[in-house]
């Protein structure tokens, strides 16, 4: 089987700290291939895989805004995916629904990961091309009342890169994007309610950069509370293992996390509210706790010593890992191509 995959221009595939989306397309590029699977990626010309790589945008956009703007290199890198769809047997989109308007201009069985809707406004043009795409989506929570799908995958990561931590640490851990959908000030005013260090870990987007200095600079004093910025693979492995409960104090319905597994798999367990996907993805009371509200959290912070590190670890080996997404993708794969070539001799 030879399989395409339209990864994103935003980020370097992996990405260097931040990348969702860009991890995602690594992992299952990586474990497709440990299966035999014949793949090429579309990413940015610096992206680091041992799949087949194809790109025609230099560098990610989003790393170098004043030099790539952001729609003139979309478009082209989208575009040259499909120039190139005659060498697969299927194609999988895992870049938003800007590449489904392409899908009736080749003929090719298609698969689309969505990773969330940024919009209401964009559902309808996933309701146009539900008869030319199957959807696949990352949690239950995060499936629209409109629309089919041909499967839940979720996300898996590389268990090798995340070392076990039997002990843990003395802090709360935020990590990810400092935005108030992250919910990273909620998670300042927990570390200063229940009197703990808290380390704040991410990037700081230009669209956050008020919202990061009117409510979470304030709090920061270097001392309980500290700003380390965004981390590479290996520091978030190290601040996440040191921790003693990852907080996930969300704003909006989470499509997933990747944090969340990423924390379970060095045995750190998460606090979070009970938003989106966060309830699929913790197992109340055995890797952490699913909370409503601030007070709520500051009981479950009370009672993070409950949590058996080895539970969590277990909870990502079980469900979370690349190589169980990579299985469940080839399902999804295969479905899509018989059910293509039945269509097609009718």
């Amino acid at each position: 089987m030879k399989v395409g995959i339209l990864g994103t221009a935003t980020w370097r595939t992996p990405p260097r700290h931040y990348g969702p989306w860009e991890l995602f397309v690594y992992n299952l590029a990586e474990a497709l291939l440990d299966k035999g699977i014949d793949v090429t990626v579309f990413a940015t010309k610096d992206s680091k895989t041992r799949a087949k790589l194809k790109a025609i945008v230099p560098v990610p956009y989003r790393e170098h805004p004043s030099k790539m703007p952001e729609r003139i290199w979309e478009t082209q890198h989208i575009g040259f995916f499909y120039e190139h769809a005659d060498e697969f047997d299927i194609l999988h989109n895992s870049f938003d629904f800007i590449p489904l308007t392409y899908s009736r201009l080749v003929d090719k069985p298609l698969v689309t990961t969505i990773h969330g809707f940024s919009s209401s406004d964009i559902i309808p043009i996933y309701v146009r091309y539900h008869d030319r795409c199957a959807y696949v989506s990352i949690s239950f929570a995060n499936r629209h009342p409109d629309l089919k799908y041909i499967a839940n995958v979720y996300h898996g990561i590389n268990l090798a890169e995340f070392d076990f931590s039997p002990k843990g640490g003395d802090y709360l851990l935020f990590l990810g994007r400092i935005s108030r959908d992250k919910g990273t000030d909620i998670a300042c005013q927990l570390a200063k309610k229940v009197q703990k260090k808290l380390i704040i870990a991410g990037i700081v987007p230009p669209e956050e950069e008020k919202y990061f200095n009117q409510k979470v600079k304030p709090d920061i004093d270097g001392k309980q509370i500290k700003f380390i910025g965004p981390v590479g693979p290996k520091e978030k492995n190290e601040i996440l293992g040191k921790a003693q409960a990852l907080v996930h104090l969300i704003n909006f319905e989470e499509p997933f996390g990747f944090t969340l597994i990423e924390a379970m798999a060095t045995g750190t367990p998460i606090i979070g509210f009970n938003k989106g996907a966060v309830a699929e993805i913790i197992a109340d009371g055995k890797t952490g706790f699913v909370v409503d509200n601030l007070q709520e959290a500051e009981g479950a912070v009370a009672r993070i010593s409950e949590i058996k590190r080895e539970a969590c670890r277990k909870r990502v080996e079980d469900n979370f890992t690349r190589e169980i997404m990579a299985k469940n993708y080839l399902k999804v794969y295969q479905k899509v191509i018989d059910e293509y070539s039945r269509n097609k001799k009718t």
